[in-house]
């Protein structure tokens, strides 16, 4: 009877264990067909504009125009390649005006070096083509250059620069006093062309010559007018960028993998992507750690104005995702999701995407410093902690630069 009830028992327990099993790979079936995969789409929906950088100028006078004897400076910021365009009115004239050869004043050497002091060789003087001479009667001719006057008699250019900001300092002094050309000058505009990575947004700012003039630059030549030309300037100025390939990696846990705002960069390689856009390094590490369940790339180039990278990526339930890419023409800042992300979750993340400064290198103007690798430039090193770039440079919002989708 005992024996009995002993197989009784025993057939019962290693029947209800077998469910239990049975059950239990019924269950872990269901989770892997929990598996999904999803699609991120990274785009760059930055506007692009011709200049990153205007202004203008003026003496300090009433009417603020700079007389014989005088001088007027200002500040901008440049990379390699790039060249300052500026024009001021000869104002004892009809229609002349002081402008560079385009794309304006040369700023640095074959070598990558800025160049400083004077500079006076690089201004021209312009006939307008709208005015006759001596009469002052409408006409309607090409810009061209006016004959038989050296313009850097009449005005002299000094340009001194600052490395680590990669600002310049124009300096411009009216020299005409007791000349033949003896005369005041107007207020000014001035501007810095964006630069792409390949070439100049506007290789002929302003004007063109041996070409018809146009109301801008008329009424500056004319009148000493600026106000015009500013309009235009301003609203074709603006800070513009490319973007990385994206890292997205899908882990596990409430800590983001790829960066710690508050603390200083692991060493893992966001340095990498944040400096010069290079991914692998951070795809490496990421994928040793034990709470990342994978790690993809959307992209294998620089993502222009317009254009748009995507990658599929798995996940399980409970999966979280994280993503960043360069800020392209900054010297080490990345766009990244701010916070914790359901892998699961589908629609526009770009509510959820900041820009942040890696702290690695020493930042300058977004598309106008020569330590940024869009001009083949290694930032300055730094150790700063990571933290979300600040209002030092007119940035264009976070939705007017990237959107990121996950279908």
């Amino acid at each position: 009877m005992n024996k009995s009830i002993f197989r009784t028992t025993v057939l019962a327990a290693v029947t209800s264990a077998a469910f239990i099993l049975s059950s239990c790979n019924d269950s872990d079936d269901g989770m892997m067909n929990m598996s999904f995969q999803r699609t991120i789409t990274v785009e760059n929906v930055v506007t692009l504009k011709d200049f990153v950088q205007s202004g203008s100028f003026q003496g300090t006078g009433t009417p603020p125009i700079i007389m014989p004897g005088q001088s007027v400076s200002f500040k901008f910021n440049a990379g390699k390649t790039q060249a300052l365009m500026f024009t001021t009115m000869y104002g004892a004239s009809k229609d002349w005006f002081f402008a560079s050869q385009q794309p304006g004043i040369k700023l640095f050497d074959s070598n990558g070096n800025a160049i400083t002091g004077d500079v006076s060789s690089s201004v021209l003087l312009w006939d307008n083509g709208t005015k006759d001479n001596t009469s002052g009667q409408a006409e309607s001719k090409p810009i061209m250059q006016v004959p038989n006057v050296n313009a850097s008699q009449l005005m002299k250019l000094s340009l001194a620069y600052n490395d680590v900001t990669s600002e310049f300092t124009l300096t411009i002094t009216n020299t005409s006093a007791g000349t033949a050309n003896e005369t005041p000058f107007s207020p000014g505009v001035w501007a810095v062309s964006n630069y792409n990575g390949s070439q100049l947004l506007n290789n002929a700012p302003f004007f063109t010559p041996n070409a018809l003039s146009n109301p801008e630059i008329t009424d500056i030549a004319q009148m000493g007018n600026i106000s015009k030309m500013m309009t235009k300037l301003n609203a074709n100025t603006g800070i513009m960028t490319g973007l990385s390939p994206t890292l997205v990696v899908i882990y596990r846990g409430d800590k983001n993998p790829i960066y710690e705002l508050g603390k200083t960069d692991s060493g893992m390689g966001l340095k990498d992507i944040a400096q010069f856009g290079n991914v692998t390094k951070l795809q490496n590490s990421l994928k040793s750690l034990p709470n990342v369940k994978g790690v993809y790339i959307a992209g294998n180039a620089p993502v222009t104005p317009g254009n748009k990278v995507t990658t599929n990526f798995n996940a399980d339930p409970g999966d979280k995702i994280a993503y960043a890419t360069m800020f392209g023409f900054s010297n080490d800042w990345f766009y990244a999701n701010e916070k914790n992300i359901d892998a699961n979750t589908k629609g526009d993340f770009t509510s959820k995407t900041m820009l942040f400064d890696s702290g690695t290198g020493v930042d300058q103007y977004p598309g106008a410093g020569n330590h940024q690798a869009l001009f083949g430039g290694t930032p300055q090193s730094e150790n700063m902690v990571i933290s979300k770039v600040g209002t030092q440079y007119p940035v264009p919002a976070t939705q007017n630069v990237i959107k990121v989708t996950v279908n």
